[in-house]
């Protein structure tokens, strides 16, 4: 929240820029005082305003669009193709996929010059006189292009110090079926994202603004659109800091010792998921993730009892032996293979080589727990902190993700991930998980979807997690199973 900020400062337009020289003219509804003040009372009250020059609605947070922002498409056109000619860089991450310029903040092109001069100056004081909000004159401005299945995930660009967002659309013709719409989202009390209900279809020469807040939860839905560029300029006025709610803290998946249990069958498992009589429910919220998970209940019996077996003592176990960590009270710790040295070494000193070697025997014999070194230790232990599991049963498809958050857990854990119905899924589609180090984006791990498959991933608290947004790509691979939606992971944590 602390973050430094570098704005474009307003540039005097009279000093020459080599032979060529461009002006912005921003439409005269601008100009307009009575539709000013109009659109100030509705922004004030809370109300809509809907004319044929500008727009200001209230819902899902205040917001308001301008068609023919720039005067004339000559100028427009220009701005296009200088943008156009720009260097830009890809950016993958667990919010977006999309290809972005450098900051504009500097850039000497002279419709881009020209552009930044008008929103800093004349544009900036429309703005302060409708939201009442006494803006900075410095902006922060980029260009970003989406193409096919580009995205930019649910947020609410809040950082220190933003308080106007802009983004203003250079598209070719657009439809709501090319993708790349605005969607807003409303909120809860939690101040926590819930459902889209308003999508922005992109229009060429209109700009969209809307205060930043705790509520102003929005995301660029998946550019469809084989062909089409969905070309924008985006950024944001600051102004003084605003008192922000205390950040909701969700509550965590249930964590239970494991369940003596250590039987299965595995057989009917990809059959049972299938079943139309499991309940899926969407879990959210948008702004860290989206995906279905399964009601316990509801499932077939063969399923509840894998997931008994992944809640089990043998697992539990069995998981200690793969991996070292001390899962189960009868995992050697290290500890315990430290006393058994010593002991080893006194035995040596101390006693003949037959008396050692039925010792030794003892000790190992799994048979008799009173003999197991630390077994009362490891019990006591258990009292106070057993080892726990947490998990669920998902179902992924087009448009489900995870992403990183501020609040999400980080502590030593082991994570299993066991895939279902994903047989010839590509990479491409998304779907995959990966780890990164917290507050870097360069990943350290992926885990691709593959059937039949489970994976074990030991993290530590300095690493976070994210499933990739599933994209447009992967409708391919679904259309060879029409009976399947997506695929399914059986996914568990386990810490010590």
């Amino acid at each position: 929240m602390g973050a430094k900020r570098r704005g474009a400062a307003a540039a005097p337009l009279g000093k020459k820029r080599g032979k060529r020289e461009a002006r912005a003219e921003l439409c005269g509804a601008l100009r307009d005082a009575a539709l000013r003040e109009r659109a100030a009372a509705a922004w004030a009250r809370g109300e809509p305003l809907r004319h044929e020059a500008a727009a200001v609605e209230p819902a899902p947070f205040p917001h308001g669009i301008i068609p023919r922002f720039l005067t004339g498409p000559a100028f427009a056109e220009g701005l296009s193709d200088e943008l156009l000619g720009l260097g830009f860089r890809g950016r993958r991450n667990d919010l977006l996929s999309l290809r972005q310029s450098q900051d504009l903040a500097g850039r000497p092109e002279p419709h881009v010059a020209a552009l930044r001069h008008a929103l800093c100056d004349e544009f900036r004081a429309w703005l302060s006189a409708v939201t009442q909000i006494e803006l900075e004159p410095t902006i922060d401005i980029f260009c970003a292009k989406y193409e096919y299945t580009d995205v930019l995930l649910c947020h609410d660009d809040e950082l220190e110090g933003r308080r106007i967002a802009f983004i203003l659309y250079l598209v070719p013709p657009w439809e709501k079926s090319d993708g790349g719409t605005l969607d807003l989202y409303s909120t809860d009390e939690h101040f926590q994202p819930q459902q889209i209900i308003k999508s922005l279809v992109p229009s060429w020469n209109t700009l969209v603004f809307f205060e930043v807040s705790p509520v102003s939860f929005h995301q660029v839905s998946e550019v469809l659109s084989k062909e089409k560029c969905r070309l924008s300029v985006s950024g944001w006025f600051h102004g003084p800091s605003i008192v922000r709610p205390t950040r909701h803290i969700e509550a965590p998946l249930p964590r239970s010792p494991h369940i003596p249990y250590d039987k299965e069958k595995y057989q009917l498992l990809c059959e049972a998921l299938e079943s139309k009589d499991i309940q899926w429910s969407s879990r959210g919220p948008a702004n860290k993730r989206l995906y279905e998970t399964a009601e316990e209940d509801s499932l077939p019996d063969v399923l509840k009892k894998f997931l008994q077996f992944l809640r089990s003592e043998a697992l539990f176990l069995l998981l200690s032996n793969f991996t070292g960590l001390k899962l189960h009270f009868l995992a050697p710790s290290d500890e315990d293979e430290d006393a058994e040295e010593g002991r080893a070494a006194d035995t040596a000193r101390h006693s003949s080589p037959k008396q050692a070697e039925t010792e030794q025997h003892a000790d190992s014999n799994p048979h008799q727990p009173d003999n197991i070194p630390g077994a009362q230790d490891s019990e006591m232990q258990n009292s106070s902190g057993t080892p726990l599991c947490a998990g669920e049963l998902r179902r992924w498809t087009h448009g489900h993700y995870t992403l990183v958050h501020d609040t999400q857990a980080t502590e030593f854990a082991l994570d299993l991930l066991f895939y279902c119905g994903c047989e010839g899924w590509d990479p491409e589609y998304g779907g995959f998980t990966s780890y990164i180090a917290k507050g870097e984006d360069e990943e350290l791990l992926t885990v691709n979807p593959e059937e039949n498959c489970l994976a074990l991933v030991y993290r530590d608290k300095e690493t976070m997690k994210f499933v990739k947004y599933i994209n447009h790509r992967s409708l391919a691979h679904l259309k060879k199973h029409p009976n399947r939606t997506g695929f399914w992971d059986f996914s568990f944590v386990y810490y010590e």
